[in-house]
């Protein structure tokens, strides 16, 4: 509470500049830093505010609250360059929360169904769907950042890490875009017992990591001569490996271990 009343700690996560936001945007997100003024804490943070290039941006998943706390910290954080987070389909469907994460150019996802009849019967057709891969390789490709929590779900143990999914790991290699690894610990307690659903988180942003080599190999897959594999399982099989490069550093930075 204390860091709290000074100005300086205000000015810096209150009323900073926020160049690539709007008025009514920019305003927004300051009512949203409210709540990160008490309960965020972040190490790292020169990873993001000195890098202007496309980035991944890759999450552990805890609980419901850091889906908003934490995006609005970073884009805070990054002067008010969105970053489209890949999000499940049906919270673009709740009245108010659709329009909120409508502000951040979200990627929706469609493979889940809704727990909730009424907005089950608005998902649309899959065939109006875009690929999740291709939609957000097309937006790295356009200056844009992605978030994209790998994991797939929330995961409440305290120790470990779910496997992550490699679509994380086709984004990275068709774009070659660097991923931005962040550990976020919403564990309560020095024994560590249980993910608590609302309270303190600590985020631990890591280095940019970089896969040239996975990813020369990746648009090499299915040339003459480069492997005895078919080119979609070799691709597939250089996505998780990525993937899993991911998660170990994720797991290193929030404090859970993957295997």
């Amino acid at each position: 509470m204390k860091n709290f009343f000074r100005m300086s700690y205000l000015r810096e996560n209150l009323f900073g500049e926020l160049p690539f936001l709007k008025p009514f945007e920019s305003l927004l997100l300051r009512f949203f830093m409210i709540p990160n003024l008490f309960l965020v804490r972040a190490k790292g943070l020169e990873h993001i505010r000195e890098n202007k290039e496309s980035v991944i941006f890759a999450f552990n998943h805890n609980n419901s609250i850091e889906s908003v706390l934490v995006p609005a910290f970073l884009v805070y954080h990054s002067g008010g360059r969105k970053i489209s987070f890949v999000i499940d389909w049906m919270f673009g469907k709740i009245p108010l929360l659709g329009k909120l994460f409508g502000q951040m150019d979200p990627v929706y996802v469609y493979h889940k169904p809704s727990t909730l009849r009424v907005l089950e019967s608005r998902k649309p057709d899959k065939a109006l769907c875009v690929d999740t891969v291709s939609l957000c390789c097309e937006k790295l490709r356009a200056g844009k950042r992605i978030g994209i929590f790998p994991e797939g779900k929330r995961n409440k143990d305290p120790f470990r890490l779910l496997k992550a999914k490699p679509g994380i790991g086709h984004i990275a290699l068709q774009s070659q875009a660097p991923v931005v690894p962040v550990g976020i610990n919403c564990v309560s307690g020095k024994k560590r017992k249980k993910v608590h659903a609302f309270g303190r988180i600590s985020l631990n942003i890591g280095k940019p990591m970089r896969f040239e080599v996975l990813s020369e190999a990746y648009h090499r897959a299915g040339s003459q001569g480069a492997s005895l594999l078919p080119a979609d399982r070799e691709r597939h099989m250089l996505a998780r490996e990525t993937a899993n490069r991911v998660m170990s550093v994720i797991a290193g930075l929030c404090g859970k271990e993957y295997t």
